[in-house]
């Protein structure tokens, strides 16, 4: 008798009780950012109350959705990894754009279901670009993945962006001791408790936040009991050329920050990216917006601050992000459940926030430890893409003056950084040096830069 074969911690089932609590983490993990999307553009739009509790709900159950997707998967669709899934931020811009230039919606959506096609059709192309993530472009680009992700902590701590009480110290107060309390039960408590220290750092910060007057639950008897999102409420699509190539450059920027965000879990969990499950895992993301465009929601992407709690807890299995995005579902459809999880005040959030976005950061700095840096110019790669990745982050005005398809890409961070890692890394590791041919340049040293392309990526990490 054969022993059977071990099952990879991606693929460990974890008992239901687990489950739910690991999905929950998930869940509260990423809410603020997921509900983020709709309000902005519903509140730029000057949408009734009604209309944008509808997208909010019909954004949770496709996010739930695309979870599933993305976790699950299903023939060609689908990385199989620990990936939660929300409405991405680098499309917010062009459709408050498209939506308040006459379009409405109908036009918003159907740039989403043109943009969701062509990620779908792109997603082979992207998948056969890995090679040109070496270590070194990873571990630059996960490191400002977490760095960017920073600031989001630290509004959330002071109390939320436009908040009145923006900065108050009692806000900062509570999210310090959120942050307390989640560093407390991973030194201290047992195995399990520990990874889910956000979970529980979260329910004890809103359990002192609610005699404090932080959060007010009037919200929750106004919600519906049930919500059922139903295709293309708001009217049929409409197809706008200007609208549909503001939607192609942001499919673009979020293929880009999706094959970081995917390299960056493969890594985190033992379970290395390779071409075709990158490419299935794009083709999942473009699934999900081809959805949001009909079912009245919007292009979908990885979210990276779940990368950090997969770092955070240890915590590896794939089965857990999918009952997170059971919850999703169940949200989604039930409005009133929603508005609970909404009441949970900012600060709260922010203190869990610090934690995991630094383990993002943390996790980065961990593969650049792989690569070497003398004697060659890699330092100088991880120098420029940080910075140049940092430049919107700081100064969300530098790029204000330029063409808009050009703030598209520059203005998210991550893509500007990523692209700069995979540029200079090109250029300083791939192309021939001075007075050499390119089958020269190719045996000098690359310092973990060129390493990471000929040899796999497992000899590498």
């Amino acid at each position: 008798m054969t022993a059977p074969a071990p099952v990879h911690p991606v693929d460990e089932v974890p008992p239901v009780r687990q489950l739910a609590a690991f999905g929950l983490q998930h869940v509260l993990a990423m809410y603020a950012g997921a509900v983020a999307v709709p309000l902005i553009v519903g509140g730029a739009m000057k949408l009734s109350p009604a209309d944008l509790a509808y997208l909010i709900t019909a954004d949770l159950l496709v996010c739930g959705i695309a979870t599933l997707v993305q976790c699950v998967g299903f023939w060609r669709f689908g990385v199989r990894l620990p990936i939660m899934q929300g409405c991405t931020f680098a499309a917010v811009s062009p459709m408050v754009l498209i939506g308040t230039t006459g379009g409405g919606l109908p036009a918003i959506y159907g740039s989403v279901i043109v943009a969701g096609l062509a990620i779908v059709l792109l997603a082979p192309v992207f998948g056969r670009l890995l090679r040109f993530f070496p270590p070194l472009v990873t571990g630059t680009v996960i490191l400002i993945i977490g760095v960017s992700l920073l600031p989001v902590a630290g509004n959330w701590a002071a109390g939320g962006a436009g908040s009145k009480d923006f900065g108050e110290p009692k806000n900062l107060g509570l999210a310090l001791f959120v942050l307390l309390v989640v560093l407390g039960v991973q030194r201290f408590a047992p195995a399990f408790l520990s990874r889910i220290a956000v979970l529980i750092g979260i329910t004890v910060g809103l359990a002192v936040a609610i005699p404090f007057g932080f959060t007010d639950f009037g919200g929750v008897g106004d919600a519906d009991w049930l919500g059922i999102s139903t295709p293309f409420h708001f009217g049929a699509p409409s197809f706008h050329a200007s609208a549909v190539v503001s939607m192609l450059v942001v499919a673009l920027v979020t293929m880009t920050e999706t094959t970081g965000d995917l390299i960056a879990v493969g890594e985190l969990t033992g379970r290395a990216v390779e071409p075709r499950s990158l490419a299935d895992g794009l083709r999942a993301d473009g699934l999900s917006t081809v959805l949001g465009g009909v079912f009245n929601t919007f292009p979908y992407t990885a979210y990276a601050q779940n990368v950090g709690l997969v770092g955070m807890t240890r915590v590896r299995s794939r089965w857990v992000v999918a009952a997170a995005g059971g919850i999703l579902v169940l949200l989604g459809l039930l409005p009133k459940l929603g508005a609970v999880v909404a009441a949970i005040p900012a600060p709260v959030l922010g203190g869990a926030g610090l934690v995991m976005f630094g383990t993002v950061a943390a996790s980065g700095l961990r593969t650049l430890a792989q690569v070497d840096f003398k004697d060659n110019h890699n330092l100088t790669v991880v120098a420029v893409s940080v910075a140049v990745g940092m430049l919107p982050v700081g100064v969300p005005t530098v790029y204000e003056r330029f063409p808009d398809w050009f703030q598209t890409v520059m203005n998210s961070g991550i893509s500007a950084g990523c692209l700069t890692a995979i540029v200079l890394n090109l250029l300083f590791n791939h192309l021939p040096a001075k007075g050499g041919s390119a089958a020269e340049a190719d045996r000098l040293p690359a310092g973990g830069g060129e390493q990471g392309v000929e040899q796999s990526r497992e000899e590498v990490v």
